[in-house]
C-alpha cells in the first residue's frame, strides 16, 4: 500500500483545527495525526503541537524501536535528553532506541514527524 494522500491544504489554517486531538496525558500538546498514513506499513507523517508552556517532564524522556525523523516547523522546544533548544529549522533522523525529551516549550512549537514503526533496529543496521 502507498501513503494517503491530499493535494495541497493548510493543516494550521483555522478551517482544519477540527482534526487536531489533544495527546492522552500530555496537557498542552495535540497531534494532526492523519497528514499521510500507509495502513499497509504503519508509517505516518504527523503534526504535534506544543502550545506555549507545554511541557512533558512527567513523563520523562520516551524511545521508539523504529527510526523517524522530525523537523522543527515553528517555534522552539527544548529536548532534555540532549540538553538543547531546537529552533525553526532543525532537523534529525533519529535511530530506534534513541532517547529524546522530556520536552518543554516556552512560546509553542509545531514539529513534522515521518515514522517507520515497521522498521525496527535490526532491520535499519
Amino acid at each position: 500500500m502507498a501513503k494517503s494522500t491530499e493535494t495541497y491544504w493548510n493543516p494550521l489554517d483555522p478551517a482544519s483545527s477540527n482534526r487536531w486531538q489533544p495527546v492522552e496525558g500530555l496537557e498542552g500538546i495535540a497531534e494532526f495525526v492523519d497528514l499521510s498514513v500507509d495502513a499497509g506499513n504503519g508509517e505516518y507523517t504527523r503534526l504535534t503541537r506544543f502550545l506555549p508552556g507545554a511541557d512533558t517532564s512527567h513523563v520523562g524522556g520516551i524511545s521508539h524501536t523504529y527510526p523517524e525523523e522530525v523537523y522543527i516547523a515553528s517555534g522552539r522546544i527544548y529536548d532534555a535528553a540532549f540538553d538543547m533548544w531546537l529552533e525553526t529549522g532543525h532537523y534529525a533522523s533519529r535511530p530506534p532506541g534513541e532517547v529524546h525529551g522530556p520536552f518543554k516549550s516556552e512560546d509553542g512549537c509545531v514539529v513534522l514527524e515521518v515514522s517507520f514503526p515497521n522498521k525496527t533496529a535490526t532491520e535499519t543496521e
